[in-house]
């Protein structure tokens, strides 16, 4: 029998479409599961008649492919990659290249790599985002790592991605972890913007009292502006779903309780690590763990019933257009703090980033596509070491303008108890930048009073400590 094309290791959904998005491109694929019963499954159903091929051993799979062996794992990150490395390994040859499309840590990647180049192998940490329908049909693919064994896989990851006026939404990021390191903060800022589209949600629902059917109407119009995105779409097409079982809103009967698999706090680890300020993400990752304790919401919320709420008395349409202004801001801040992120890794972990290209990929695929990429990407072809979009003449005029409807959105929900901290911290995180005296000279002061760190003068050069209380005698 030829020997295949590409092997894929892992039979879940994101693996199974993926071999099927190959092969329609035209490349043969091997797959391979830990779980006999899934590849039997795949192969007698959804792979029927393709050229796709069915092993039952890790020694069968690698035998399967034609050298330098191209091999995609698409496994759990953590242990279950480690394991399978550790078994894969001794049966591969020189110049053999393993790609890992999962959600890796991004330090896991690295070191992962620097023990298959030991080796004799080539590694590439392959970001994928879009979920199981931009797996079979293009998603957005952020490769790093091996560039030798990036240019050996070109073909295949450029034909299956998604397609955009700009081109194939993959390119090759840089050495290392720097493809993981991208997809790790793509998904920081789709925490943010999810959280961001909830907080909208929530005004409309409890602040303004809409219907679900009004809230609907109102993310359908706001996808046909600059706020267009896959994320505002899905909103709306959730917001018009009935539930099978009572005929509600689905929204309705869904428990209020967010999960995470965990790239959103490494995300805010790594900034926390780099000295990079992201309360954007840092909210984000904070609402969905404040949401899985709703045994305690619900003994407080029992507590403080009586409380005075009062509702959205603005004039609502003239609301909602502020509301889509903050909404906007929130969502362009959100990016800014993601984008500096990347800034700042670039240069600590060596990967080369082009952030311009970052911004073109995110364009189709991934979950983070938005029309306000193209602004970004633009303002990054034009000043492609700009440190912080905030800086961005290009944006000035818009920040100016959104923030007061930032700000006033706010203040409304305030009044009706109700929380944002993901918009809220975007406030504070631009408020924080654009005035020149901030109190941590305070803070500087307190540091030396009860732990002589010394601090810095405005008016001379140095380190300078005080003797803040006199010595009893």
């Amino acid at each position: 029998m030829p020997k295949k094309d590409i092997g894929i290791i892992g039979m879940a959904v994101m693996g199974r479409n993926l071999a099927l998005n190959i092969e329609d491109k035209g490349f043969s694929v091997a797959v391979y599961n830990r779980t006999k019963s899934k590849t039997e499954e795949f192969v007698r159903e959804k792979a029927s008649g393709k050229n796709i091929t069915a092993t039952y051993s890790l020694e069968d799979f690698v035998n399967s492919l034609r050298r330098p062996r191209r091999i995609l794992l698409m496994v759990k990150a953590g242990a279950p990659v480690e394991g399978l490395l550790e078994r894969i390994f001794p049966l591969l040859g020189k110049g053999d290249i393993i790609m890992d499309g999962g959600n890796s840590y991004f330090q896991d990647t690295e070191r992962r790599c620097q023990e298959a180049e030991k080796r004799g192998f080539l590694y590439l940490g392959v970001g994928i985002s879009g979920g199981e329908y931009g797996a079979l049909h293009g998603p957005c693919i952020m490769p790093g790592g091996s560039k030798e064994a990036y240019r050996q896989v070109e073909e295949i990851f450029i034909r299956i991605c998604a397609q955009t006026e700009d081109g194939a939404c993959c390119t090759y990021l840089g050495p290392g972890s720097a493809g993981h390191y991208v997809k790790m903060v793509h998904n920081g800022i789709e925490y943010a913007i999810m959280q961001i589209i909830a907080e909208c949600y929530h005004i409309m629902r409890e602040g303004l009292n809409m219907e679900i059917e009004k809230i609907k109407d109102v993310f359908e119009k706001w996808n046909l502006t600059e706020l267009n995105s896959y994320l505002i779409q899905i909103t709306a097409e959730i917001l018009d779903k009935k539930d099978q079982f009572t005929g509600k809103a689905l929204i309705d009967v869904i428990l209020d309780k967010a999960e995470q698999k965990g790239t959103g706090r490494w995300a805010v680890q790594s900034a926390l690590d780099l000295g990079v300020p992201v309360p954007a993400i840092f909210a984000a990752v904070d609402a969905r763990i404040i949401s899985s304790f709703k045994s305690w919401r619900m003994l407080l919320a029992e507590k403080f019933k009586n409380e005075r709420k009062e509702k959205i008395t603005r004039d609502k349409e003239s609301f909602l257009s502020r509301l889509w202004e903050a909404c906007y801001m929130g969502m362009l801040i959100s990016y800014t703090q993601g984008m500096h992120l990347l800034r700042v890794a670039s240069r600590e972990y060596s990967y080369g980033l082009d952030l311009s290209e970052v911004a073109r990929i995110w364009k189709g695929g991934c979950i983070i596509r938005a029309r306000l990429l193209d602004l970004i990407k633009s303002i990054y072809q034009t000043h492609p070491d700009l440190p912080n979009l905030l800086l961005s003449e290009k944006l000035e005029e818009q920040f100016k303008r959104l923030i007061p409807s930032l700000r006033e959105v706010i203040i409304e929900a305030k009044k009706c108890k109700i929380s944002l901290p993901v918009m809220e911290s975007c406030l504070n995180y631009y408020e924080s930048f654009k005035i020149p005296y901030l109190p941590a000279n305070l803070i500087q002061a307190q540091r030396d009073f009860f732990g002589a760190h010394t601090y810095k003068r405005v008016d001379k050069e140095g380190d300078f400590h005080t003797l803040w209380q006199e010595e009893e005698v």
